[in-house]
């Protein structure tokens, strides 16, 4: 996987970041969601290379990312701070305009970073979320049950990451269920693996989930009335909880001011599940 693409470990102030980096053309940095790695973009990177220059790294904690120690307020794992690894990352390799995507929790650190960073970023295209503060203001019996881990996830330290470490293997494998379960090859599998039983990238879920219950939404409400204005694509699956109880593309309408999107017949892992139809989407968004 990632063949011509060459590894990078970049020094920020925050962190150390694992990355790929591969193409040419103009700049695009590609964020994961959980509990993946930068290895999600596999199938989508060698055709996107050919028209952008690929940055993928590995959130902090993530992956082979460096796993930081966490703090009482979750601020060392707030999308601002994991944002920011990531501007520090694009400046490090001489970007300082670019595109960016983000699947899951990278496409939250994508929100936030575009919020923090609106004379950065030229376009941004997020996929499967809608912001984090309505996420927890539709909380039901269907989203408790689909996205039960948002809520385990964030319960005080060492409750879940005990549990988890005692089956990491399986808990992983639990999370990579989908509509199209073929989606994933045995080496994606081996990486989420690998890096997913490492007792630091366990605790470094449930910080990030810790930030987006506490400290994020603090983030969110204080500049809430701060819309995007570079233009914003959004794709979701249409079998999931969020699209099928969302009008999508109204509820970023309430975050962003040039706002297009669609659902995809397809289940969360949509860059695994759906590639073809994703580097068609990526061509004609960040080239139009």
């Amino acid at each position: 996987m990632f063949d011509n693409f060459t590894r990078h470990t970049i020094s920020t102030s925050g962190a150390k970041i694992n990355a790929v980096v591969g193409g040419e053309g103009p700049p695009l940095l590609m964020l994961h969601g959980f509990p993946e790695t930068h290895t999600m973009w596999h199938k989508v990177a060698p055709e996107l290379s050919k028209y952008y220059t690929l940055v993928i790294p590995d959130l902090r904690g993530y992956g082979d990312s460096e796993k930081i120690s966490s703090d009482p307020k979750h601020n060392n794992y707030s999308k601002r701070t994991m944002a920011q690894d990531q501007v520090e990352v694009m400046e490090h390799l001489g970007h300082t305009k670019f595109y960016v995507a983000g699947h899951d929790r990278g496409a939250r650190v994508s929100h936030r970073l575009a919020k923090d960073n609106q004379d950065k970023v030229l376009k941004m295209l997020l996929l499967d979320i809608i912001p984090t503060r309505e996420m927890f203001k539709q909380v039901n019996q269907s989203m408790a049950t689909s996205s039960y881990h948002w809520f385990f996830l964030i319960q005080e330290e060492p409750f879940p990451e005990t549990l988890i470490q005692g089956s990491a293997e399986y808990y992983v494998k639990s999370r990579l269920k989908s509509v199209n379960d073929d989606c994933f090859n045995a080496d994606s599998i081996s990486e989420y693996v690998r890096c997913g039983i490492n007792p630091g990238t366990i605790h470094a879920w449930c910080e990030d989930y810790r930030a987006g219950a506490s400290i994020d939404l603090e983030h969110d409400e204080e500049d809430f009335n701060n819309k995007l204005d570079m233009p914003l694509r959004v794709l979701w699956s249409s079998v999931g909880h969020m699209g099928r109880n969302n009008d999508v593309i109204s509820v970023w309408g309430n975050y962003a001011n040039n706002v297009s999107g669609k659902s995809l017949n397809c289940g969360h892992f949509i860059p695994e599940e759906l590639p073809n139809e994703i580097i068609k989407e990526f061509i004609q968004f960040f080239s139009e």
